[in-house]
C-alpha cells in the first residue's frame, strides 16, 4: 500500500464526512447522511479559497483512507512565528492500524518545515487516550491547556 497525499476535491467530502462521524463523538456532532449538508459545502468551498489552509486526503489503492486540515497562522508573538495547526485527523477504520497516520502527521510536519513554521500544534479532546498517546509518540507535548466556548 503506497499511500498518495493530495489536496482534497469536492469529489472527497462524502468520505470525509464519514470518517468524521464514524467515532463516539464525531457521531454526535456530524451529519454523514446524503446528500450532505450544505453547511459542508459552504465549509469547503471557503477552506479551498484560503492559501493558508490545506485540506490534506490519503488515498490507498483509489480509496480515501484517510484526512486531516493544516492550517498555516501567523503569528506576531514569538518573532512573528508561523505555525501549522492540524485539525480533524482520521483513518478510515478500514485502514487503522497500518501506521497511515504516523505518515500523515510526518507529511504535516514536512509541509510545515517547508513553509517555515516554527511549530506545529494540534488539540485532541481530553477523552481520546488512544489518540494523546500517538501524539506523544510523535513528539508532541502537552504543554498548554485548551479551552473552548460552545457558541
Amino acid at each position: 500500500m503506497q499511500p498518495v497525499f493530495r489536496r482534497a476535491e469536492a469529489r472527497d467530502l462524502t468520505a470525509i464526512i464519514a470518517m468524521l462521524a464514524d467515532d463516539v463523538l464525531g457521531a454526535a456532532r456530524e451529519d454523514p447522511s446524503l446528500p450532505l449538508n450544505n453547511t459542508y459545502l459552504d465549509a469547503f468551498a471557503a477552506i479551498e479559497r484560503d492559501e493558508n489552509q490545506f485540506l490534506l486526503v490519503v488515498e490507498c489503492d483509489g480509496v480515501v483512507a484517510g484526512c486531516l486540515q493544516l492550517s498555516f497562522i501567523p503569528g506576531l508573538s514569538r518573532l512573528g512565528m508561523w505555525r501549522g495547526q492540524v485539525e480533524s485527523v482520521r483513518i478510515a477504520a478500514a485502514f487503522r492500524g497500518q501506521g497511515l497516520g504516523e505518515k500523515m502527521l510526518q507529511w504535516v510536519i514536512a509541509t510545515c518545515r517547508e513553509k517555515s513554521c516554527g511549530l506545529v500544534q494540534l488539540h485532541t479532546d481530553v477523552t481520546r487516550n488512544d489518540a494523546i498517546r500517538f501524539y506523544e509518540k510523535l513528539g508532541f507535548k502537552a504543554s498548554h491547556a485548551g479551552m473552548k466556548l460552545a457558541l
